[in-house]
């Protein structure tokens, strides 16, 4: 729920400022009239009036501004006391911070002045603007109406009158009739109630002395206040229902203190804004009307991040569910949630997202590894950890040479000038079957020629543009071709009754030794078998190369494409050879291939 800090004195511990004091440069003679029992006030006379002296530096005869705002209870008998025939005089209220008003109450000592003016400033004394006018004549001092006659006007008579002559009050309401308020924490409301200074200016002070006293009438001329009570509350937006020392932590009895001891996840002298690590949404006061506290809410940032700002873009972008960006990422990870590792390690899967040892360093052969990647930032795949390898160049570190290539250096490996796979330190070829390893290549990589080309086999070259390099062994300036099955009739894709059929994206490739792997993210699935397919990162099997060399069908690291082949349900792997369909991924072909599974194939 919002949050509502108690209502108090805002004048208690406080000292007002005044323009005089009686007797601040020299003892002055004053008249005034004695209060009165009025229970046994005869007339509506001031009574006789008593004379005595005042001199600020003198305890027993000073009447300073600080007299106004002790304890009443205390000091029932103290009071504030202006300079002799001062017409106009000022008392202001200064305060460390921002607060909420409620009513102002001033008790006088002298007769109430004819006219005065109670202003308000939110900036610190800069600028000001009238809370209320007071005037025997409201018309003739001020050009206003007077709201005895005219409801909600900015001037009343009510506290101006001549009588009675001491103890006279003046009050003022923040929220009366005229200034109804349905939600306290809203803009309007902050305008009406919220001030940093409070100023009462007093101008005429009122002529109850009569003509024919015998002490001089401007003995008379003066203002004097026995209490200035201001109830008000710190300011705290609904996010706080207590508050302490502005400038430090502690409590002084019986103050009301001006920096909010928050809630709802918000921070500030007054509540103002979201905590460090809560600013997935913008920050809002609490609803004083409905009472719903609005808090603030924590960015995701994965325990990788110690503060977060709002941005407004991200918010739109997110259909304002989330607009949280962490700041300063620690253990190697960046990103608007610190959700990715940074350039230079790779996320281990193993380790949640939230484990400060989540992001591992790359671990590449710089001689072996490539600069120019798909992201020249980059040392290692961001998500599999597997190097980017100069051409000829294999392993998960780009630390050897891949089969049928030697000579691993600053330019790479370069291929064995055999019929079959050579020496990698040497070049020397090896001679007969005994030797030579089972061939076991990344899909698309380059292996030796085993023998002579078809002559009705397509020359055409594999290139790849600058922006796509190859993961692993996936890069080599060789021809390769590979004849790829095509989508022909729906006869003929129902006769090879693949076990599965997806769109994925290739990430990389691999040569594990034993046998080639390539990683993928699976984007659809429009049919599986009995391996189960999740739409995640998943490995693929490949089985076929061509008598060239070159294991097919081709896959580009970072395409997208239609796949549709056989499974291993005994290992769970998914299969692709050369009966198997691959194709660039259209939006018709997918949809051409999705009808033909539901209606062609029984």
């Amino acid at each position: 729920r919002s949050c509502n800090p108690p209502v108090g004195n805002l004048a208690t511990g406080r000292t007002p400022v005044t323009l005089t004091t009686c007797g601040q440069n020299s003892t002055e003679l004053y008249c005034f009239y004695p209060d009165q029992n009025l229970l046994h006030q005869v007339s509506q006379g001031c009574g006789q009036p008593r004379c005595t002296k005042c001199n600020a530096n003198q305890p027993d005869n000073s009447h300073l501004p600080a007299d106004m705002t002790d304890d009443f209870f205390a000091n029932p008998i103290s009071w504030w006391q202006s300079a002799q025939g001062v017409h106009r005089e000022e008392i202001r209220m200064d305060f460390e911070t921002e607060f909420y008003l409620t009513h102002v109450i001033a008790v006088f000592k002298s007769p109430r002045p004819a006219a005065m003016v109670l202003e308000r400033s939110q900036d610190y004394g800069k600028t000001w603007r009238p809370y209320k006018y007071f005037s025997v004549n409201c018309t003739a001092t001020f050009g206003l109406q007077d709201d005895l006659i005219e409801e909600g006007s900015m001037c009343t008579s009510r506290y101006s009158d001549a009588v009675p002559c001491t103890r006279g009050e003046v009050i003022y309401r923040a929220l009366s009739p005229a200034n109804k308020i349905e939600d306290p924490y809203s803009l309007e409301a902050q305008d009406l109630l919220k001030l940093t200074n409070l100023r009462l200016l007093l101008l005429n002070e009122c002529p109850c002395h009569g003509s024919g006293l015998v002490e001089k009438p401007q003995r008379f001329a003066h203002y004097a206040i026995y209490d200035l009570i201001i109830r008000g509350s710190c300011f705290c937006n609904g996010h706080a229902e207590e508050c302490e020392l502005a400038n430090r932590t502690g409590v002084i009895e019986n103050v009301v203190h001006g920096k909010c001891v928050c809630r709802h996840n918000t921070a500030g002298d007054h509540c103002e804004k979201c905590a460090a690590l809560y600013n997935d949404q913008p920050w809002k006061p609490g609803d004083g009307k409905t009472g719903a506290p609005n808090e603030c809410r924590k960015c995701r940032c994965h325990n990788h991040a110690d503060s977060c700002h709002f941005d407004l873009s991200v918010w739109l972008a997110s259909g304002k569910r989330s607009g949280g960006v962490c700041d300063n990422c620690k253990h190697n990870t960046e990103g608007h949630r610190c959700q990715r590792c940074k350039p230079g390690y790779y996320r281990d899967r193993g380790k949640p997202m939230t484990s400060i040892e989540v992001c591992k360093p790359c671990a590449c052969q710089p001689m072996g590894s490539a600069n120019a990647t798909f992201s020249r930032s980059w040392r290692c795949h961001p998500k599999t950890g597997f190097c980017y390898c100069k051409p000829g160049v294999a392993g998960p570190n780009c630390d050897r040479c891949l089969m049928g290539y030697w000579g691993f250096g600053e330019n790479g490996c370069r291929p064995c000038d055999c019929a079959r796979d050579c020496d990698q330190h040497t070049g020397n070829c090896f001679n007969g079957y005994d030797n030579e390893p089972f061939f076991n290549i990344p899909i698309g990589g380059r292996i030796p020629d085993l023998v002579q080309t078809p002559t009705n086999e397509s020359e055409e070259e594999w290139k790849w543009n600058d922006h796509e390099q190859g993961f692993s062994a996936l890069r080599h300036p060789e021809k390769c071709v590979c004849k790829e099955k095509v989508l022909g009739s729906v006869a003929d894709f129902c006769q090879m009754k693949y076990a599965y059929v997806i769109k994925a994206r290739i990430l990389s490739a691999h040569d594990k030794g034993t046998h080639a792997e390539v990683v993928v993210k699976v984007k659809k699935v429009l049919k599986s078998g009995k391996v189960k397919i999740a739409r995640s990162n998943r490995s693929i099997y490949p089985e076929s190369w061509t008598n060239r060399g070159c294991t097919c069908p081709i896959l580009n690291p970072g395409t997208d494409y239609l796949i549709a082949g056989q499974e291993d349900s005994r290992t769970s792997k998914l299969l692709v050879n050369m009966n198997s369909l691959v194709k660039p991924w259209k939006a018709y072909l997918g949809k051409q291939v999705s009808d033909i599974l539901r209606t062609g194939c029984k």
